[in-house]
């Protein structure tokens, strides 16, 4: 029934316009909570929309997540196309999140993205979430070939471009820094997502607590620290042990950083990704780049979460180099890593 919704939407007559030299694409992010729905030309934002699953209780159940995307998409959609300023034959193209992320919602996304292709004619381009989040962060901050610390709920990477590709050069062994915060912050009962109420009362906290640090050259791991976390709760304080849980993990993440920075010399450090938000991260961050004599940069906080200008900023570069996906290859890829794609729009 909601793809009926959508095709009501795009029945307009109209001529496919030829790509411009800055293309008009649309943008659609479903990895998990977040639908997102935005349409760029070239650097601009012309319009941008999301919704966001908060579940009732426990983390995010993939398939609840999925039935809450396939219930915006067309409602965003509506208000995205409504907002242009100009005719939807104008768009050269459609990006989408194609992976990683729950398999539900990105199939979901994947099924929007096909139905827009094919009733307007228009290249199907099938974006990297976690290279989108880098993107994002190269093309809204003056950074040209940085150092990226990739913080998110699904995510917690250190990447470098090197030979055509974003190299891995090290990432969490068990969960993400945004999951670990979440996780932790269910255990106090705080709302979903845990990591900015937890930013929160950590601000009130003033005793650090004694936690499990765990790093192995530029990997590290957290969820011995969550275990060790919900323990100390039984004892101390909310503050105090969200206070000590940020010291901790933010310590892992700067000195990960630094050794990466000394490895590669990089000239500037990107933090991007939702968690990336977070004041007092961005604070140690800058400090660690400032020691290594690099520039810092974050990525503007209305764009640190998903969001589809990520996703079309993204797409843009693969409409430029031609990476057109045909419908028959456009499934999805819940596993797919940031160091498995071929980056040809850097040289």
């Amino acid at each position: 029934m909601w793809l009926m919704w959508i095709y009501r939407i795009l029945i307009l007559n109209h001529e496919i316009s030829m790509a411009s030299i800055e293309p008009i694409i649309l943008g659609l992010e479903g990895t998990a909570h977040t639908a997102g729905v935005a349409v760029i030309k070239g650097r601009e934002v012309i319009v941008n929309e999301s919704a966001t699953y908060f579940p009732p209780q426990g983390g995010i159940h993939p398939r609840e997540a999925a039935i809450f995307l396939a219930k915006e998409f067309p409602i965003l959609i509506d208000k995205v196309f409504k907002r242009l300023p100009f005719k939807i034959d104008k768009i050269d193209g459609i990006a989408f999140s194609q992976g990683p992320g729950l398999g539900p919602c990105l199939r979901t996304t994947a099924t929007v993205a096909r139905a827009i292709s094919l009733r307007l004619n228009i290249p199907l381009l099938g974006v990297n979430h976690c290279i989108a989040h880098v993107e994002l962060g190269r093309t809204v901050t003056p950074v040209d070939d940085p150092l990226v610390l990739y913080v998110s709920g699904g995510n917690t990477q250190l990447i470098t471009f090197l030979n055509g590709r974003y190299r891995v050069l090290g990432e969490t062994l068990d969960i993400a820094i945004g999951n670990a915060l979440d996780t932790l912050g269910r255990e106090m009962n705080l709302p979903h997502p845990g990591g900015p109420h937890i930013e929160k009362q950590a601000q009130s906290g003033n005793k650090l607590l004694t936690l499990p640090y765990t790093i192995k050259g530029m990997s590290f791991s957290f969820s011995g620290m969550v275990t060790a976390a919900k323990k100390l709760l039984h004892d101390h304080s909310i503050p105090d042990v969200c206070y000590s849980f940020q010291e901790y993990t933010f310590a892992i993440l700067a000195e990960a950083t630094e050794r990466a920075l000394s490895c590669t010399k990089k000239p500037s450090v990107l933090l991007t990704g939702g968690v990336a938000a977070n004041a007092h991260l961005q604070t140690i961050i800058q400090k660690v780049a400032q020691e290594q004599d690099t520039s810092f940069q974050a990525v503007p906080r209305n764009l640190a979460g998903d969001n589809g200008v990520m996703i079309a900023f993204a797409g843009t570069h693969l409409f430029n180099t031609g990476k057109i996906l045909s419908v028959e290859d456009s499934q999805v890829k819940p596993r797919w890593r940031t160091d498995q794609v071929q980056v040809g729009w850097i040289e």
